[in-house]
Parts: C-alpha cells; structure tokens; sequence
C-alpha cells in the first residue's frame, strides 16, 4: 500500500496501513486455524504444514489476539473511513468474505460413526477442499484480493487528481497481483514437493515483463517505474528462492519468500 502511495505521490493517512494490516492478520490467523481444525476433524494430518500446527497448538492465543483485530479494525472503519471509501471497501469485503466462505464451507466433516474408519467415508463426504477453477486458483483470488487492498486507497485518492494516470495505477497493480500469485503459488508448489518448472519459468518471466515496464515508464513515470523495477526483483529472488530450495528448511524458505516481496519497501528511503 505505502509503495503504491509512494509512486503516486500520494500521502495515506496513518489508519489505512494499521488497518490493513489488522484485517490481514486476523484473516491469516482464522484461515491458519479453519484449516487444521478441518484437516484433523477429517483425518487428514498430512495436510497439515508446520504453521497450521502452531496456531493450533496455541489457538488460545490466537483466537483472541484474531477477534481483538477484527474489532480494532472495524473501530478504524466507523471512525475514521469516509462513506464513500466505505462504499468502495465493502465490495472489495463481500468479495473476500465470499471467497473465504467458499474455501472453508465447501467440505462436509464427517458425521461421528465413520470417524474412527477414515478410509471408508461415503463419497457424499468428500474429503478435498473446495477448489475454484483452474483458472481461479486460490493463490490468484488471493493475490487479486490482497492487490485490491493495497491499491483501492490510492486510486480512490488519485481519482480526486486532475489529470493523474489512473492507468499506470492499475498497470502497477496488476503487476503486482501477478507477484503476489507467483508467492503463493511458489510456496504451495514447493510444500506439496511439485516440480520447478511450475515456479522458476513464471518467475523469471515475470521478472522480465516487470523489467520491460519500468524501462517504458521510466521516463514519464519515474515513481511508477522504480516501485515495478522493485517487484521485477521480488520475482528474481524468488526464482533464486526456488533454485536454492534444497539448501532451506521449509520454514526458512517460506519465511524468505514473503520477505522477497519486501523490496518496495526500499523505495520509501529515497
């Protein structure tokens, strides 16, 4: 968010990063506890990844420190949120709500005579998650909604601009939705243990389209150019993550992917 506002030119008021990053966490922590709470009501163990155990084995914290986010956010929305931003946020909301009740609603648990007889469930209780279309993975809807939230701030405040490029705005911000894509899918393939192909080739030419836009707009849209150049070398670092993916424990090139795609964050030092 800070790094679209730093192109732009824009300057956000101290509550929009705080709430953002409320709403983020608290989403994380329910997502991270539905999760193992399915898989282990399911008998599906293995699907269970180092940090889905951790906030399950220390849910008590969790779930409180998850609703004390929620309501701090929503304080920060009926405070400070204008109505119209509110208007704008609450599509963005009801699609995320929509997106998150789908993935977490569209497993039946199994009823209790079958629990202790897990390979033989009727296949009326399906036993995978719910996954959207090829197309529509999660990781995209994830990185598209992410994006969203980042990005709707500044071009609601760049609207008000005469004459500001509200298309380099969206052209930087589907580029980094592709970025946010390409982490998640990066850590669900390295997870599942798939192939690298998956991951190096859409990283690396990733890196290259993010290079081939800030050569076009640097001359013209200098801010626009450096925050793209930035995400260009996010993708670069994770094509590197992927090669050194052997030499990293899973929770160290997990926690090195997301750090990857802090190389904006540089920008707000020039």
């Amino acid at each position: 968010m800070l790094g679209f506002a730093w192109a732009a030119k824009i300057r956000l008021p101290v509550w929009n990063p705080v709430l953002l990053a409320l709403v983020a966490w608290a989403v994380y922590i329910a997502d991270r506890l539905l999760d193992a709470r399915t898989s282990l009501g399911s008998f599906h163990h293995h699907r269970l990844r180092q940090r889905h155990r951790f906030h399950w084995r220390h849910r008590r914290f969790f779930v409180p420190a998850a609703i004390a986010a929620a309501l701090a956010a929503a304080w920060i929305v009926l405070l400070f949120m204008p109505a119209a931003a509110r208007e704008r946020n609450g599509a963005l909301a009801t699609a995320a709500l929509a997106y998150f009740t789908g993935v977490h609603s569209g497993r039946k648990r199994p009823p209790a005579e079958h629990k202790t007889q897990p390979a033989a469930l009727p296949s009326r209780y399906p036993t995978h998650r719910w996954r959207p279309a090829a197309f529509l993975s999660k990781e995209l809807l994830v990185g598209l909604l992410f994006t969203s939230a980042c990005a709707l701030p500044v071009i609601g405040r760049a609207a008000a601009v005469p004459g500001h490029p509200l298309w380099i705005l969206f052209s930087s911000a589907m580029f980094f939705a592709a970025l946010a894509w390409l982490n998640c899918h990066a850590i669900e393939r390295w997870e599942s243990g798939e192939k690298a192909s998956h991951v190096f080739a859409p990283a690396t030419l990733l890196c290259l389209v993010g290079l081939l836009l800030a050569a076009i707009f640097s001359s013209a849209h200098p801010g626009d150019a450096a925050l793209i150049e930035a995400g260009a070398v996010s993708a670069l670092l994770l094509a590197l993550l992927h090669r050194l993916r052997s030499h990293l424990t899973p929770l160290a090139l997990r926690a090195a992917a997301d750090v990857a795609l802090l190389t904006p964050a540089i920008l707000l030092f020039r």
